[in-house]
């Protein structure tokens, strides 16, 4: 997400627009909102374009295209015009994460989840045949799980059922590993082609992982006219629809209708008698997930009064959209269309784990994999980008991990283990080597993608869509454009930075630091003007939290303060003030944070306690790292007579799960993700279920 820029437009037809989402070989996507607040996708064909009469009909076709199909399994097209010689659409916007983002995030989906996703997505594509269409790109990005159920987007290369794949240039072939083996030859393409991809997502829904894959399009192709497809991990009531969805002969595929009645039958067979299920978008972690997408898509819209200017928040807006801390993260939302022109295969592959059906209480499960030998010593967290885990080695060097088995996929020799390591989206690594210089690491491999050598970097605290903020080793702020690749500018430091670094959270257009000496100030992204504090909220530093114009800071007590002004909301004095409250971590309506020997889940909007959980630990100071959430399941360090250890809650009830401890007291540090927790103790890193 990026804001408007010369010569983007203000205003569409009787949309407002409001920032930019993504940008394709043939268009540019904008977020917009109607009159009556409801926000919508805006693409507009791209200026240069426009006078490319083949193009242009193609635009306009795509538009006719999803217009044609009826019911609510696609996105609805609002309007569709040309103005100022270029042509644009409008559509709903959907909030939702994609299937390939939301099998990342909550992990596989279960065999009658996934029976419930096939069965809507049948009806849609019956829908579509219906309109005398076929979609011929059908895959997991693109298709979007919203409050309504999922919904089929991307009619951009549709085409009319006799219609046959098209190799013209700037047109996009269907993904390498979706499309059916006669779409890869280049021959007629009709609506079997769809099923055969359907069988593809159901199993990737399942499993996280394609059923054709390789390490080169060349190869995924091959595999998929002439080699059967990988279904060892689809569970036994679904695999047999699959496997005859994934015929390479297209006349031996089922028909939508025969394929609908399967998908009813084999997952309640499977799940035996039992009441009905509720579908997977309408319950639990992923529809709490598709509510704060659509409720913050809707309450950002809604500040936008549609006949007056810009209001000055629209930058604010921007960051935190393109930061994650509003509806929109990279691959994590479709605008319809979204950047559809952009070689799919390039995208990583899904990688998320499938949680725990159940625990047995008090007994900690097996680990995925480890305890690698990753690190020595005590070195600081690790990192997670992507599908990798970063800890940091000997000599000052980055390491990477697959998150999946543990495997090690790179070394980075030349960082500076102690400034600290960053995630700049899922492709970039930030860090700094000896010299003080800001070193941009691809997450791919390991490799240097940019310097910026007057950097000065003493200590990295946070990053944002702009720009990376640091500590200088004269003890200045200082921040440094991730674009320009120049310091936007260097200001006093309000808290203290000699000693141990700052702790730091950014969003909405605000820096929080939190210093050694326990005070805390909040400034201004754009000039590093302090707009609020310092003020004394501890007596060391502590990770703030940020979520929705809130701070929420650890300390003598708990407090939330409006990120705008520092005003407080409400405050929670700690009840062991020898130790006082450790760092807060947010979880959608909770906040989770340890005082004394207790570990509180309160209601982030007023405090108001949750659940209490005691926590089996004796130590004298707050933890310095925040608690991980990840599924249902929130993990904390804890010490008791020297024994470091972890106490790993349900979340869904505050009761206690298991407690892992190790006999000794260097304590350990934890990351967390696609539903993996990632434990490091003394150099060793090890992969942990979640529920």
């Amino acid at each position: 997400m990026k804001p408007l820029g010369t010569g983007d437009p203000l205003r569409l037809g009787p949309y407002r627009v409001l920032g930019v989402l993504g940008s394709g070989g043939m268009g540019q996507v904008y977020l917009a909102r109607e009159a009556g607040g409801r926000p919508v996708a805006v693409k507009v064909l791209r200026p240069e374009l426009a006078h490319d009469l083949d193009l242009a009909r193609r635009f306009v076709r795509e538009a006719r295209t999803a217009s044609a199909v009826p019911g609510t399994g696609v996105a609805k097209v609002l309007d569709a015009r040309v103005e100022g010689g270029r042509p644009w659409i409008a559509t709903d916007f959907l909030a939702g994460p994609t299937l390939d983002d939301a099998v990342e995030r909550h992990g596989p989906f279960d065999e009658a989840a996934a029976g419930a996703l096939g069965a809507a997505l049948v009806r849609t594509l019956a829908e579509i045949h219906g309109a005398g269409l076929v979609h011929r790109d059908l895959k997991p990005s693109n298709i979007v799980l919203t409050s309504d159920g999922p919904k089929i987007i991307d009619f951009g290369i549709a085409r009319p059922e006799h219609g046959l794949t098209l190799t013209a240039t700037g047109e996009t072939v269907a993904t390498p590993g979706y499309a059916p083996p006669e779409q890869v030859l280049g021959r007629r393409t009709g609506p079997a082609g769809d099923v055969f991809s359907l069988g593809a997502v159901l199993a990737f829904a399942v499993t996280g992982r394609r059923v054709f894959d390789g390490g080169h399009i060349a190869a995924v192709q091959y595999s998929v006219v002439h080699e059967e497809p990988e279904l060892s991990t689809v569970p036994d009531g679904l695999r047999a629809v699959v496997a005859a969805c994934l015929a390479k002969d297209a006349a031996a595929r089922p028909s939508l209708d025969l394929l609908g009645r399967a998908l009813a039958r084999e997952p309640a067979r499977a799940a035996g008698a039992r009441r009905r299920m509720r579908p997977p978008w309408a319950t639990g972690p992923l529809a709490q997930d598709i509510a704060h997408r659509e409720a913050d898509a809707a309450r950002w819209a809604a500040g936008f009064p549609g006949d007056q200017p810009p209001p000055p928040s629209r930058r604010r807006l921007v960051r935190a959209l393109a930061a994650g801390g509003a509806v929109l993260t990279v691959g994590g939302t479709a605008a319809w269309w979204l950047l559809r022109d952009k070689d799919a295969a390039a995208a990583p592959p899904s990688w998320g784990a499938k949680p725990l059906r159940s625990y047995d209480q008090g007994t900690a499960p097996q680990p995925l994999w480890g305890p690698v030998q990753a690190a020595e010593g005590d070195p600081p967290t690790p990192l997670t980008v992507r599908d990798l885990v970063v800890v940091a080695v000997r000599g000052g060097a980055l390491r990477a991990y697959d998150v999946r088995d543990g495997q090690r996929r790179w070394t980075a020799p030349a960082a500076a283990v102690a400034v600290g390591a960053l995630s700049a989206g899922d492709e970039t690594i930030l860090t700094a080597d000896g010299s003080g210089a800001l070193l941009a690491l691809r997450a791919e491999d390991g490799g240097r993608r940019w310097s910026v050598r007057d950097a000065d970097a003493a200590a990295l605290l946070a990053a944002d869509a702009d720009a990376v903020y640091l500590v200088t080793r004269g003890g200045a702020l200082r921040a440094i454009g991730l674009a320009s690749r120049r310091p936007l500018w260097t200001v006093p430091s309000p808290v203290e930075t000699s000693g141990p670094a700052p702790a730091a959270a950014v969003a909405d257009g605000h820096l929080v630091v939190y210093g050694a000496d326990g005070r805390a100030a909040a400034l201004g992204t754009e000039r590093g003007e302090v707009r609020w504090g310092p003020r004394v909220v501890g007596r060391r530093a502590l990770p703030p939290a940020i979520a929705d114009g809130t701070v929420y800071l650890g300390g003598k007590s708990l407090v939330a303060l409006e990120l705008a002004n520092g005003e407080q909301r409400w405050a929670h004095p700690s009840t062991a003030p020898a130790m006082g409250w450790g760092p807060p971590v947010v979880q959608g309506k909770l906040l989770y944070a340890v005082d004394g020997s207790n570990l509180y889940a309160r209601d982030r909007r007023d405090g108001a306690d949750a659940w209490t959980l005691p926590v089996d630990s004796d130590t004298r100071t707050p933890p310095s790292q925040a608690p991980v959430v990840e599924g249902n399941s929130v993990w904390v360090v804890t010490t008791r007579a020297g024994l470091s250890g972890v106490m790993t809650a349900d979340t869904r009830g505050g009761t206690s799960a298991w407690t892992t401890t190790l006999g000794d007291e260097v304590p350990w540090r934890l990351a967390a993700a696609g539903n993996r927790v990632f434990l490091q103790h003394r150099g060793t890193l090890t992969a942990m279920p979640v529920f």
